[in-house]
C-alpha cells in the first residue's frame, strides 16, 4: 500500500512547487516580537497585521505575536531577523541606527512639527530611500509604523523649562543623537533596553524617561513616576521588518499579502496612535500625574546645536558628512 501512495505524494508536491504555491499542508509560522506591553499600539497593530494574513491565506500563514520583550530587546529582535532566527518584529527607530545610520535622521530633536510633516517624509522619497538600504542588512522593512510624539516623566519634579531638566538621571534609547539632545537640555541620559527600564525607575537607578504617551500608560509608568510633562521633543516613527530570509521563503503571492497587510496595519497603527495622544493625557492625570504644558520655544533652542554637531552630521551620512548635511537640510524642507 505504501509503495502506491509514495508516487502520488512526491507527484502532489512537485505539482504545488511547480504552480508557484507550498503544497496546502506546509503551514507557514512566522513568529513576530516587540518589546513593548500587550495593550501598547505596536502589538494592537501586530495583532490587526496576523489577523488580516491568517484571513487572505485561509490559515496558510500564522503569525504568532510575542510581546513584552520575551524575543529579546530590539536590537536582539533585529539581528535574529539577519540571522532568521526571527522572522518579524515592530521596532523603534532606536537601534535601528546601528545597523542602517541614516535612520538616525529621523531621531533629530524638534524635527517634525505635526504628524502630516512626518507622513510626507516617511511615505515620500526620503523615507522609502532609507527603508530600502535595510536589504544590504539583511532586513527588509514593510513600512513606517510610529511611536508618537515623545514626552518626558521624572520622580523628582515638575518641568516647566530645560532648567528643570539639570541632572535628571533619564533613560534614553541606545543612540547617540538621543543621548547628546538629553546632554544639551542639561539631563544626564543613561541608554538602556526598554525591558529594563520600569524597575530601573522604581528602583530609582533613574529619575526620569522619555516616551510617547502611549508606551507611558501602557507600561504603567505612572506607578513609578509623578510628574509628566508634555514635551513632544521627538517624533518616534517605528519600522515593520521582516527577515530577508524568510521573504524568500514565501512565494509572490504570499510576499504580496504581507505587503498590502502591513499598509493596512499601518494605517491603523497610526489611527490609534493619534487616538492615544488625544485619550492618554487625561487619563495618566486620572492615574495621579501631574501634567505641565512647558512653552517648547527654549527647549528648541536648548538643542539647536544637535543639527550641527560633528558626530550627529556623520552619523547620518553613514560616515560621510557631506550626505548627513544633505540629509538634514532635505527632511527639514520636506518638513515644513
Amino acid at each position: 500500500m505504501y509503495k502506491k501512495l509514495v508516487p502520488v505524494s512526491v507527484f502532489a508536491l512537485f505539482a504545488a512547487l511547480a504552480l508557484g504555491c507550498p503544497p496546502s499542508y506546509a503551514k507557514v509560522i512566522l513568529k513576530f516580537g516587540t518589546a513593548t506591553q500587550p495593550t501598547h499600539i505596536y502589538n494592537q497593530a501586530a495583532e490587526y497585521f496576523a489577523k488580516i494574513v491568517a484571513e487572505r491565506t485561509s490559515g496558510e500563514i500564522e503569525v504568532q505575536v510575542f510581546p513584552s520583550s520575551q524575543l529579546g530587546s530590539e536590537r536582539d529582535m533585529v539581528e535574529g531577523l539577519q540571522l532568521g532566527s526571527l522572522e518579524m518584529t515592530l521596532t523603534s527607530t532606536g537601534p535601528l541606527g546601528n545597523f542602517v545610520p541614516q535612520v538616525k535622521l529621523f531621531n533629530l530633536p524638534f524635527l517634525f512639527k505635526d504628524r502630516e510633516a512626518c507622513y510626507r517624509v516617511l511615505d515620500g522619497e526620503i523615507g522609502t530611500q532609507i527603508a530600502a538600504r535595510f536589504l544590504e542588512v539583511g532586513v527588509r522593512s514593510l513600512g513606517w509604523y510610529e511611536n508618537g510624539f515623545r514626552n518626558i516623566t521624572n520622580s523628582k519634579r515638575t518641568i516647566t523649562s530645560p532648567e528643570d531638566m539639570q541632572g535628571l538621571k533619564i533613560r534614553v534609547m541606545e543612540d547617540d543623537v538621543f543621548i547628546l539632545t538629553m546632554k544639551a537640555l542639561g539631563a544626564s541620559p543613561l541608554p538602556m533596553a526598554f525591558g529594563e527600564l520600569y524597575t530601573a525607575l522604581e528602583q530609582r537607578i533613574v529619575d526620569a524617561q522619555e516616551n510617547p504617551l502611549a508606551v507611558i500608560y501602557s507600561s504603567r509608568f505612572f506607578e513609578v513616576q509623578k510628574y509628566l510633562a508634555i514635551t513632544g521633543h521627538f517624533y518616534s516613527p517605528a519600522m515593520l521588518l521582516v527577515s530577508d530570509i524568510t521573504w524568500q521563503t514565501l512565494n509572490p503571492g504570499q510576499q504580496k499579502i504581507l505587503t498590502e497587510a502591513a499598509a493596512e496595519a499601518r494605517d491603523y497603527e497610526r489611527k490609534i496612535s493619534m487616538q492615544a495622544d488625544r485619550d492618554l493625557e487625561a487619563a495618566c492625570r486620572q492615574a495621579g500625574m501631574t501634567v505641565t504644558h512647558p512653552d517648547k520655544t527654549p527647549f528648541v533652542e536648548a538643542v539647536a546645536g544637535v543639527y550641527s554637531t560633528p558626530a550627529v552630521v556623520q552619523a547620518i551620512g553613514g560616515g560621510n558628512p557631506e550626505e548627513g548635511r544633505k540629509l538634514i537640510e532635505a527632511v527639514r524642507a520636506a518638513a515644513r
